[in-house]
């Protein structure tokens, strides 16, 4: 009798079609999501020919589940949240409430439960971490102050999914809580108390015992020099505390391999840990994929299109828009706004997590299930587009007058000098106070300098002002920065990591006062051979430097003797 390759046939065909396609949609230049999931659709059951162990499938991609999990807590950074939490935080939980709405709004509309609309809601809240870093990185937005707020604010909507991953479990099966019903203090307060009690019970074990338990194992293993007892290290540990979590306490898996993640965060260790963990991260996390694009059924298109267009209707243009609005508000510029709309213009792996919980505990119905897959196939294949899209967005509100408020900054202290701050003559601007523009900052006072810095950061902003500092909150691409900031300046440095935008503000700095020298910071020789053809001498180049500098520390020795 043959024995059984179910398991075989499902992880080959199933990896090898997605090697194919993922290949395809790169060249296509889309996320590569979009072909693992093309790939999961093409050998489940809704598909002709070849049909994998969706069972098999379905266990792989919890393991999927636990290693993007344990990535994400060996990530999570409290310092970069903290660095834009002011806007990050509200801004992300209001967005998420405002997707919830949305989702409620039309489940009540399609004559589905509370329940049903509250899962939607929140499944289509979150955007693809994964998705937003590659989008960031194609631009070299990364550092970028946009690009932190955009990768913060989906670290709130991690953690606010974590959250909830913990909580679904302990009202699913609640019918008053789930239908909307007549729901007495018992109904919702007990099964939440006790959840949060054994998560709190976890959170303590992982807190006192596993924050020092687990980095002392891997130390201990990397002491005896084996590179391959390490990798079993990390994935043990990443599956194993996932697994005792759940056993033991009762919670998530996602919950159990994330606090795991947190726990090496802090480690000497920790990217080493991360090495380790990548290729069992991404085979599992491509097989989670599959999975989930095996239980997707095509006809959903057919049978409910209208569905399936208010569903990618809310990814794109509802929380979209929502973020695009509290951005605003909270007195950001509309280039922040605008990127951090286009950042959430899609749906990815965390959405998958919560549709495949709501199918588990029957609070999506079938359908609803492969809505959500619909919305995410599209909305990740259409978000480069939105990307592109988004400076010809900008440009059609600044054509309109109804649009001029919404352009700039509130009108608020931190957007202008004081009377005293404008008599300063011989000023140097800085632009961007990152890691680069620290560095000037720190040798400017030390020269004792008349410093002006400019940023849209309004923390920073704040923080450089209660250190004594000259600094206000603009967008330096946008010739009302400059109202203020050049009649005095005897030099400009531009100091911020985004090539296209240190292009935009030497054009305009030029064209305001085109005397004033200008130092600029670039990356590539591409970008230096771009500033000097603009009569710009001053392009630095880190690595040049760098290398300069190795070489000044070998030679000046030389020449004293």
């Amino acid at each position: 009798m043959p024995h059984d390759i179910s398991l075989i046939s499902t992880i080959a065909v199933g990896l090898s079609l997605a090697f194919v396609l993922g290949l395809v949609a790169v060249k296509l230049k889309l996320a590569p999501i979009v072909g693992y999931l093309a790939a999961g659709v093409l050998v489940g059951p809704y598909s002709p020919g070849f049909v994998a162990d969706i069972a098999l499938a379905e266990q792989l991609s919890e393991i999927g589940i636990v290693l993007l999990m344990f990535g994400v807590g060996l990530h999570f950074s409290i310092k970069d949240l903290m660095e834009v939490r002011k806007i990050a935080v509200p801004g992300a939980i209001a967005q998420i409430g405002a997707a919830i709405g949305l989702g409620v709004l039309v489940a009540w509309f399609w004559g589905w439960t509370v329940g049903a609309g509250l899962m939607l809601g929140l499944a289509l809240s979150v955007a693809s971490t994964v998705v937003l870093l590659r989008a960031l990185e194609e631009r070299n937005m990364v550092q970028t102050i946009d690009g932190r707020i955009a990768i913060g604010w989906l670290i709130v909507e991690d953690v606010v999914i974590v959250l909830a991953l913990v909580l679904i479990p302990a009202i699913a099966g609640n019918e008053a809580v789930m239908s909307g019903g007549d729901i007495s203090f018992a109904d919702w307060a007990v099964p939440l108390m006790m959840t949060l009690g054994k998560v709190g019970l976890f959170v303590a074990f992982m807190l006192v015992v596993g924050a020092r338990a687990l980095p002392w194992l891997l130390t201990m293993v990397a002491r005896t020099g084996s590179r391959e007892l390490f990798t079993l290290s990390v994935f043990a540990v990443a599956v194993g505390v996932a697994f005792g979590a759940a056993k033991l306490f009762g919670v998530s898996f996602a919950l159990g391999a994330f606090f795991a993640g947190m726990m090496l965060k802090e480690s000497d260790l920790v990217h080493r840990v991360a090495e380790n963990a990548l290729p069992f991260q991404d085979a599992f996390a491509v097989l989670f994929f599959v999975a989930v694009g095996m239980l997707f059924n095509p006809m959903v298109l057919i049978d409910y299109p209208f569905h399936v267009l208010a569903v990618v209707a809310i990814i794109m243009v509802g929380k979209s828009l929502a973020a695009f609005l509290i951005v605003v508000a909270l007195r950001y510029p509309v280039n922040t706004a605008l990127l951090v709309s286009a950042s959430l213009a899609q749906i990815g792996e965390f959405s998958f997590i919560l549709a495949s919980l709501g199918r588990m505990y029957g609070i999506l119905p079938e359908e609803g299930h492969s809505m959500i897959l619909a919305g995410a196939l599209i909305s990740i294949t259409l978000n480069p587009m939105v990307f592109r899209g988004a400076p010809y967005i900008r440009d059609f509100l600044a054509s309109q007058k109804w649009a001029q408020g919404v352009m700039r900054i509130s009108n608020d202290d931190l957007c202008h000098l004081s009377t005293s701050e404008k008599k300063k003559r011989n000023t140097v601007v800085l632009v961007g106070c990152g890691r680069v523009g620290l560095h000037v900052i720190r040798r400017a006072v030390a020269e004792k300098m008349n410093l002006l810095v400019i940023d849209e950061n309004r923390e920073k902003v704040e923080a450089l002002r209660k250190d004594g500092l000259t600094a206000i909150v603009a967008d330096a691409t946008h010739a009302d920065a400059w109202d203020e900031a050049l009649p005095n300046a005897k030099a400009v440095i531009i100091a911020i990591p985004n090539p296209f935008n240190a292009r935009q503000i030497v054009d305009l700095v030029r064209e305001l006062k085109p005397d004033v020298p200008i130092l600029v910071r670039v990356h590539t020789d591409e970008e230096r051979d771009y500033f000097n053809s603009k009569n710009l001498k001053t392009a630095i180049m880190g690595e040049q430097e760098v290398a300069n500098k190795m070489i000044d520390l070998l030679v000046k020795p030389k020449a004293a003797h």
